[in-house]
């Protein structure tokens, strides 16, 4: 096994527009110490079980941000191939610099969410955490219907992301991320509409399997599937 990550950009430059994922470059590098006061390794675990993930899945971590969750999937299920994909060349620089100190084999790709440059059918599972929330209900369509061209007859989808408030203190903890992220790119989460979303993409057996209640409001647990011929 190679102990260097593959980092491949697209022969041409993402056209698409992006917001840094903390909003502003200068933060990029402090991204893991927030996201470790947001418990994302738990909720990155919890993902990781859900989607039953066996050796020789090919697996595509969609909007990797610094690879923590590549790294997961890797030490989780050593014999999983693993790539990753995301829009911030500077993110990326992080993720590739992680992969490379802890000496696994990951893939990493610079691009969009919603156009990855990646081959149709060459996944068995795409993970998601905390990504969709920061795209606009289009950008949302766009990125789930490329989610299910990219995966084989038989595959899944499994995404953790802030849904629905559950009651009145966690509609309060969601206006943090609500005043960050604008309503646009929230509004779909916050009214419970990420699995009518994923229905409309193709998917099949949608579910929301598990609701936390947050400082930050309430984190949602879906997955879809594919059939095992390539219908939804």
């Amino acid at each position: 096994m190679s102990d260097r990550s593959t980092d491949e950009t697209p022969a041409s430059p993402a056209s698409h527009s992006f917001i840094p994922a903390l909003g502003a470059d200068w933060l990029t590098p402090f991204y893991d110490a927030v996201a470790w006061l947001v418990g994302d390794r738990t909720i990155k675990r919890r993902l990781i079980e859900q989607a039953r993930i066996a050796a020789g899945h090919d697996v595509l971590d969609l909007g990797c941000g610094t690879g923590t969750l590549s790294l997961l999937v890797k030490e989780a299920c050593p014999g999983a191939t693993m790539t990753g994909v995301d829009i911030d060349p500077k993110i990326l620089g992080i993720a590739r610099r992680k992969v490379e100190s802890a000496r696994v084999e990951v893939r990493l790709v610079e691009g969009s969410a919603t156009e990855p440059p990646l081959p149709e059918r060459s996944f068995d599972r795409i993970l998601s955490t905390l990504v969709l929330h920061h795209l606009t209900t289009t950008q949302k369509r766009a990125a789930l219907a490329s989610a299910r061209r990219l995966l084989r007859p038989g595959g899944e989808i499994h995404i953790a992301d802030w849904g629905r408030p559950q009651n009145a203190l966690m509609q309060i903890a969601a206006l943090g991320f609500r005043l960050f992220d604008g309503g646009e790119s929230t509004g779909a989460n916050l009214r419970g509409e990420l699995p009518d979303l994923l229905g409309e993409a193709g998917f099949r057996d949608v579910r929301e399997t598990e609701h936390w209640m947050t400082p930050f409001g309430t984190l949602t647990f879906l997955r879809g599937a594919v059939g095992e011929h390539g219908r939804g």
